[in-house]
């Protein structure tokens, strides 16, 4: 008999993200949706886009579009796309289908009756788990509640004859007993959906074989178990990460306002977010990559781990930076400033945080720079720079037969030598590598600054 990881070998790996387009997607977001992407990429499989947009005062065409905008700037591209609000009609079809096999059932009570109950038992210690009931309300009850022009919202009926369990495959396995659970509203009393059944519908409907999400919905995966076995379909197989934290080590308000405009601005590269959030909360290190295809090779739920996350800026412009000094030139010729060539690229891109600084370093090649204020000692040294710079073959060795003449005309040598040279010639105490800069700036301009 073949064993789970031959099955899901040999099976048609379809994943998904679906996200609500009711705000920007945060980095929480975006980590969910690049491990489905990875999962689905690692196994030659396919992975979906849908817009769970039943909530139609809530959702934004212009939130669906920057959902859309934000996963292809990270290079998170999708096989298929799906909207929730253009598949009402097969909601309703499979919903009739359960209200015959007596899966749902109308509900009547009010939020504040529904409130009311659980604080009660909360009061007596028990767990607040909906009694059931509706299902002993009388005709004569459910035509009073109707002449009051009350509407029925509808719960899913749950089997509490066996333990719900499965095998998750990062968590391993589930247990859940459905007496402790809440028959879940799954549709409103005006017919608006809520969250539960149209996932599975629709999970069942795009063939989707693997469910990765977060661990807040493992309760939500129990019941949602019993509705794919009603509806008569196979299980998916469930995977629920741990959460994401703060760099303080809990749950921060602040990483639901991390997304890809706020890492946009700061300049970060696409691959620097996914190689750390690709690795945060698993037992691989985050390494400094600037392709995507080792991380696809290397994901394995087996990595994951079940301690929180811990998400941390610093961490990432760290890892940022890293990946900079890694870019070829050819990946980030079009975002240079102009007149940029690869070497300069290359003298300027060890000394970089983001790609979008090379444009600070370039206006000192190409000047004006603002000259500096130099002591009289210094400013015979500089005048005797200008003249062997004047006589001296301008090639790639430039700076260092400039030094060691300079050593052995004026006797100088280390801080007294290098300092005086670099502030003419580009404003400032520290920078690249003059061996590549100075050939970058030219003897005209060299000759110039050193005046």
């Amino acid at each position: 008999m073949a064993t789970q990881d031959e099955r899901v070998a040999n099976m048609n790996i379809i994943t998904r993200f679906a996200p609500s387009p009711t705000g920007n997607l945060h980095v929480g977001n975006i980590r969910a949706a690049l491990h489905n992407w990875l999962w689905a990429r690692k196994r030659g499989g396919q992975f979906l886009l849908r817009l769970d947009d039943t909530d139609l005062e809530r959702s934004r065409s212009e939130y669906a579009d920057a959902i859309k905008a934000d996963l292809q700037w990270l290079g998170l591209h999708w096989n298929g796309e799906e909207k929730q609000s253009d598949r009402f009609a097969l909601y309703e079809e499979k919903f009739e289908g359960l209200k015959a096999s007596g899966h749902v059932y109308p509900a009547y009570e009010t939020s504040q009756e529904l409130e009311l109950r659980r604080k009660v038992l909360l009061g007596r210690g028990l767990p607040p788990v909906y009694d059931h009931a509706a299902l002993t309300l009388t005709t004569d009850q459910i035509a009073t509640f109707e002449a009051e022009g009350r509407k029925p919202h509808w719960r899913f009926k749950l089997d509490h004859d066996q333990p719900i369990v499965w095998t998750d495959l990062i968590r391993g396995e589930q247990r859940f007993d459905p007496k402790l659970l809440s028959d879940p509203v799954i549709r409103r009393a005006d017919g608006s959906w809520l969250y539960m059944l149209p996932s599975v519908i629709d999970d069942i409907d795009m063939g989707i074989t693997h469910v990765l999400r977060g661990e807040d919905h493992v309760s939500n995966t129990a019941t949602q178990i019993q509705m794919f076995t009603a509806l008569g379909a196979p299980l998916p197989h469930f995977a629920h990460e741990a959460l994401l934290t703060g760099s303080e080590g809990k749950l921060s308000k602040r990483l639901g306002s991390l997304g890809v405009a706020h890492f946009r601005e700061n300049g970060l590269e696409p691959i620097a977010i996914l190689a750390l959030l690709a690795r945060l909360g698993t037992s691989m290190p985050i390494e400094p990559f600037s392709d995507i295809q080792p991380l696809i090779d290397s994901f394995d739920f087996a990595h994951f781990g079940r301690a929180p996350a811990r998400f941390d800026e610093a961490e990432l412009a760290a890892l940022n930076q890293k990946i900079v000094h890694l870019l070829p030139y050819q990946t980030v010729s079009e975002r240079l400033p102009q007149g940029m060539d690869e070497a300069g690229w290359d003298a300027i891109r060890p000394n970089l945080e983001t790609v979008a600084q090379a444009a600070d370093w370039w206006r000192i090649v190409t000047g004006p720079i603002e000259a500096p204020e130099l002591e009289e000692d210094d400013r015979a040294f500089l005048a005797t720079a200008r003249e062997i710079l004047l006589e001296a073959p301008f090639d790639t060795d430039i700076w260092r037969t400039l030094t060691n003449m300079l050593k052995d005309q004026t006797g100088r040598k280390g801080k007294t030598l290098f300092l005086p040279l670099r502030r003419a010639l580009t404003g400032l105490d520290h920078g690249p590598d003059m061996g590549q800069f100075l050939p970058l700036i030219g003897r005209d301009e060299a000759v110039k600054r050193l005046s």
